[in-house]
């Protein structure tokens, strides 16, 4: 392995980039085990935090890379690392987009299309599990995560309320 981050932040999010199907969140268990095992560049909390705090501003969600990128190697990093990302999957998309829309209506497009839902829906899952477990370091912490999961998918409470309700929760000492 190479031991300049520049060089492996390219690579690793490279790669990343033509697996990410369904977006950058997709790969985020993988990234972690890259970043956090594998390189050692920061701690599973720190990337929880990254990740917390890139979901919180405004903008796509591949600004957890963006941030990973800066933590590592500073500017340098941020852009080597977002460039990674975006650079593999772009020029694949723009490559394939004129042959896809060419088959349309072809029976095994629709199947591909239908068979890559639920990968992407589990990739997404995985990613969540794997924040729930950085993150929450207390039963209290745990629960609201849960409440939290189960109300916004079985309710159309906005998602902001929750997180009012879990800063209070902490401004108040409980979590």
């Amino acid at each position: 392995m190479n031991e300049d981050p520049l060089v492996q932040l390219a690579e690793d999010f490279s790669l990343l980039s033509l697996m990410a199907v369904g977006g950058a969140i997709t790969v985020l268990p993988e990234m972690h085990r890259s970043v956090v095992e594998i390189h050692g560049w920061m701690s599973a909390v720190q990337f929880a935090d990254l990740f917390a705090l890139a979901q919180t501003s405004p903008g796509p969600n591949i600004l957890v890379v963006t941030l990973i990128g800066w933590k590592v190697a500073g500017l340098a990093g941020a852009l080597v690392a977002t460039i990674g990302m975006c650079g593999p999957s772009c020029v694949l998309t723009f490559a394939v987009s004129k042959i896809w829309l060419q088959f349309r209506e072809a029976s095994w497009r629709l199947a591909i299309e239908d068979g890559l839902v639920p990968v992407t829906v589990g990739l997404m899952l995985a990613g969540g599990f794997l924040i729930t477990l950085s993150a929450d370091h207390s039963v209290a912490a745990f629960v609201i995560t849960g409440v939290t999961a189960a109300a916004v998918l079985t309710t159309r409470i906005h998602p902001l309320w929750f997180f009012a309700i879990a800063g209070a929760l902490g401004v108040a000492g409980w979590i």
